[in-house]
């Protein structure tokens, strides 16, 4: 047998069984029919993309998280605040119903929440929270950049292990891989505990490029928490220095109540999962009033049967009687929430979609365009953010409820990404979020049928060519 002759031996054997592997995996029509498209058309470049980004230890690795999570929960559950007398419609109670059903977790009543939609202002009050720790600080992040905001952060929790708190870092390790390593091992040597989260090492038993943490979130003594949208970086700070760096518009949220126990929970399953040492529950918060919110906080993941943030998002908006206002970084929409956002604008309620102009990948901006045109003839409005890149994961529905979280609306965030949001319910902070959703509404510009209609057909095409490879992204 000639070298050529064993060179497509091997090239037809190895597209073979990667075809095989994409065809009886469950990843869903679209995202199957892309990776046959791209195997069977870029031979040997689509097989090994497919078995390095589609491993055949994601399977193992999220059965493995599966039961850390359920594990847990049997050992740390504890009645929360939120009894079934809480006085909320019955559409709003079938919501918490379907987050309890999701993730296990119970929503709590009694909350402070605080909406931070300024970024230089919510850095401020992470970073106060985190210094004046007296017991514990959990952080969790996505993205921890080697920058002036990063050093800040790791400096500040190494000053606090040296005070005797208990610090502990989980940070992801593809998110995270330009962390200061001088700076990780101070806080190391300083008593505080560091894990990445499924290490890019094809040697080790779990590992996976695909599945990432894409959660944000810290916990301060068991009593503050924050979770949102923003990572940790000068981007989000609003201190970047390097030249052509884009600025983050983003929205966080500060807890204070028992839904911080559902926050440290989170912490806690994903700590095993690292680490495989079982941390011992935080004390549980106490309300904070009465009237405050009510909030369920809502983890998501490859793990679940059914992804809790896909899930709520499609149920919230389905079940929307006046309005939608959903903000989304990267707007890649399944078919179910495609078809709700539609179904929701020819119901009559006002259903409105925002969306950077410029977001900081091409791509994805390109396949989110080739979903504005139907979206725009079925009734939606559609947005598109001017000043800076738009980060914010927002949805307010109804002057009632609202989400904040990590959550893209896109297929990574709603089928392979570990995610974190809480879902508020309080007409107060609904209304703070939609008047925030109306202030970044002054400075976008509305996507118009005319205008879809006049771009250029090289323009469609490649939007087109996107979004085929949208459930690749």
């Amino acid at each position: 047998m000639s070298r050529m002759t064993l060179f497509w031996v091997c090239v037809y054997t190895l597209s073979a069984y990667a075809l095989f592997r994409a065809v009886s995996r469950r990843h869903g029509v679209e995202a199957t029919l892309a990776w046959v498209f791209a195997i069977v058309a870029l031979p040997v470049v689509g097989a090994v993309s497919y078995l390095l980004l589609s491993s055949p230890g994601i399977r193992r690795t999220t059965r493995r998280k599966r039961i850390s999570a359920r594990t847990l929960r049997k050992t740390l559950s504890r009645p929360g605040h939120a009894a079934p007398g809480l006085s909320v419609d019955a559409l709003e109670g079938s919501l918490l119903q379907l987050a309890v059903s999701l993730t296990g977790l119970m929503p709590t009543a009694g909350n402070r929440v605080e909406l931070l939609a300024d970024n230089k202002d919510a850095v401020a009050k992470m970073r106060a929270a985190v210094t004046s720790a007296r017991h514990s600080v959990w952080s969790e992040y996505y993205i921890i950049q080697n920058d002036e905001t990063g050093h800040h952060f790791l400096e500040d929790l190494t000053e606090r292990a040296r005070a005797g708190v208990e610090v502990r870092l989980l940070y992801d390790a593809l998110g995270s891989m330009g962390l200061d390593a001088a700076r990780l091992k101070a806080l190391k040597s300083a008593g505080g505990k560091v894990e990445a989260f499924l290490p890019i090492n094809p040697l080790r038993r779990r590992w996976s490029v695909h599945l990432r943490n894409h959660r944000k979130m810290i916990v301060v003594d068991g009593k503050i928490g924050f979770t949102g949208g923003m990572n940790v970086g000068d981007e989000y700070s609003g201190s970047s220095r390097r030249k052509g760096a884009q600025v983050f518009h983003d929205t966080h949220l500060m807890l204070r109540g028992p839904a911080v126990g559902g926050l440290a929970q989170t912490f806690v399953e994903d700590w095993l999962f690292a680490t495989d040492e079982q941390l011992p529950p935080p004390p549980h918060p106490s309300a904070e009033a009465d009237d405050a919110s009510i909030v369920a906080v809502v983890p998501s993941g490859p793990d679940q049967e059914h992804n809790a943030n896909a899930l709520v998002f499609f149920a919230g908006i389905a079940s929307a009687r006046n309005k939608v206002f959903l903000t989304s970084p990267y707007f890649i929409p399944d078919q179910a929430i495609f078809q709700a956002l539609i179904s929701a604008a020819m119901r009559g309620v006002d259903v409105r979609v925002l969306v950077p102009r410029k977001g900081d990948i091409a791509l994805v901006g390109a396949a989110a365009r080739s979903y504005f045109l139907s979206l725009v003839r079925g009734g939606v409005r559609v947005f598109e953010y001017l000043p800076s890149m738009l980060h914010a994961k927002t949805l307010m529905v109804d002057d009632r409820w609202g989400i904040v979280g990590s959550a893209n609306l896109d297929i990574r965030s709603f089928r392979l990404n570990f995610e974190l949001g809480a879902l508020v319910l309080d007409p107060v902070f609904a209304r703070e979020l939609e008047a925030r959703f109306h202030h970044d509404l002054a400075a976008s510009a509305e996507v118009t049928k005319e205008a879809l209609g006049s771009r250029g057909r090289l323009v469609k095409l490649k939007d087109s060519f996107a979004r085929l490879l949208s459930p690749l992204m």
